[in-house]
């Protein structure tokens, strides 16, 4: 009588129902991934509607900030233009996919607040569609990865399937990331500053703009800094360099640890998160 007394107040059936509910809203989205794609699709083209160049603004403001930033730093650091240019468009672009992905999670449910107050939608849809609108951005900032790739010479040398790899390791992680602080956004309102505080201080710890050898005596910073190594695992294969292996092993870890633990948090809060917005 009791349990039935606290499943009338409360509308839970336990933790077992709770991660059920959870699994079936998982795969409910993933049956509808391109309702996903399409959102994401949209609020691309939404942005830029009526604009000549379009998301490409960015990508020149970006090809702009690259220049500016390889020329200026390659003589501070008495480093040849063709080893840091190279270095700092692939760091810029990737890490801008990281925090993209990242910040923009803020606002997952929280801009979605109107469809699922009215609608049956899965609330994976969204998280994939924050996903997915940071990968169409990637994929037209990656016009300065090729372009550096190419002028520089190291397409020769560059490793596509590792970085491939390296890739699917970034948007794993930043996805798991992403939907940890929607999740988190949804009920507290200060995350979003907080958040943006956090990767603005995480781009200037994460070597993005500095050669990783320049850190000799203190490279425990780099081993622990989760940033380094989503970075890593991309910049270094295209840059014809090898991945550590401890990389790998600390993007796999993170990734399998970390979705675990934000699915747990989800099947938890997941009744609540329409009354959170």
């Amino acid at each position: 009588m009791e349990a039935a007394t606290h499943m009338l107040r409360t509308g839970r059936r336990g933790p077992l129902f709770e991660v059920q509910m959870a699994l079936r809203d998982l795969r409910t989205s993933m049956g509808r991934i391109d309702l996903a794609w399409s959102l994401a699709w949209h609020d691309v083209s939404s942005r830029y509607r009526g604009s000549i160049l379009g998301p490409f603004w960015i990508t020149l403001s970006m090809g702009l900030m690259v220049m500016g930033i390889g020329v200026v730093y390659a003589n501070l650091f008495g480093i040849a233009l063709k080893d840091f240019l190279p270095l700092v468009a692939l760091g810029i672009v990737f890490f801008g996919a990281i925090s993209g992905t990242i910040t923009e999670g803020c606002d997952t449910f929280v801009h979605a607040a109107g469809m699922l107050s009215q609608t049956s939608l899965p609330m994976f849809t969204f998280v994939w569609r924050t996903i997915f609108r940071n990968v169409i951005n990637l994929g037209h900032h990656l016009v300065i990865v090729v372009a550096v790739l190419i002028y520089y010479g190291y397409w020769r040398t560059a490793n596509a399937p590792a970085a491939t790899i390296g890739l699917i390791f970034l948007l794993l992680n930043a996805g798991w990331i992403s939907m940890l602080i929607g999740l988190a956004s949804a009920r507290f309102r200060d995350i979003p500053q907080i958040v943006t505080s956090v990767m603005q201080f995480a781009i200037f710890v994460t070597p993005v703009f500095w050669p990783v050898n320049r850190l000799l005596h203190h490279q425990w910073v780099l081993d622990i800094n989760p940033f380094y190594h989503m970075l890593e695992a991309v910049r270094a294969p295209l840059m014809g360099a090898q991945v550590a292996p401890h990389t790998y092993l600390f993007l796999a870890g993170m990734a399998a640890v970390g979705w675990a633990a934000t699915f747990a948090i989800f099947a938890n809060i997941r009744r609540r998160i329409v009354h959170y917005l």
